[in-house]
């Protein structure tokens, strides 16, 4: 069976960075389970049918990491019927040997409930909003306004709203840097896999 790392938090938490150490250091397979809502909301048009029809040349558009695609995932991540024709995708990438590490909002909770190792990843409004102002040259403030809206967003939504798992570790990378965040996921990976 392969090993599931659920990796679930905030926008500019940390997660993917940590997320894709993981996998490489590992040598697991990694999805950014965001990039499939940022590509869904950024093909425009019905939603349901854009999630639906993902294709490889949509997941690798430039702009799915502009701050317009990251609102419009938080849009069409609320809309059922969008997260169920990904659901699927993702629990089929799950299931690759010899393992995957997924990150987004639900993985723990939704997608991979079964998941060997849940961490849910977070940080200060204050620290995110500075984080992704550096990595899009944009002003902190206006960052900080739209992550709280995305935060109440994906926090508020009927369907798979964004918590931790009940047995998922808390992980918060405020105070940490880069490679002391990987080393924290890493120690609770190590600590399931060499009990």
């Amino acid at each position: 069976m392969p090993f599931i790392i659920a990796i679930d938090g905030p926008a500019a938490s940390g997660k993917g960075t940590i997320a894709r150490a993981l996998a490489e250091r590992l040598g697991f397979h990694h999805l950014d389970t965001g990039l499939l809502y940022r590509a869904t909301g950024a093909k425009g048009g019905d939603p349901v049918a854009a999630a639906r029809d993902l294709g490889p040349a949509d997941l690798a558009r430039p702009d799915l990491r502009s701050s317009d695609a990251g609102q419009a995932a938080s849009r069409v991540a609320a809309i059922p019927e969008v997260r169920a024709a990904l659901v699927d995708f993702q629990r089929r990438f799950a299931r690759q040997e010899p393992g995957a590490v997924l990150d987004g909002r639900d993985i723990g909770t939704v997608i991979c409930p079964d998941a060997q190792v849940k961490l849910y990843v977070t940080a200060s409004d204050q620290v995110r909003a500075a984080r992704r102002a550096a990595e899009l040259g944009a002003d902190p403030a206006e960052m900080l306004a739209q992550l709280r809206d995305r935060d109440r967003r994906d926090s508020e939504r009927a369907t798979a709203p964004l918590k931790p798992a009940d047995d998922a570790v808390i992980l918060d990378t405020t105070s940490l840097g880069i490679e002391a965040a990987i080393a924290a996921a890493l120690a609770e990976v190590d600590r399931v896999l060499r009990p």
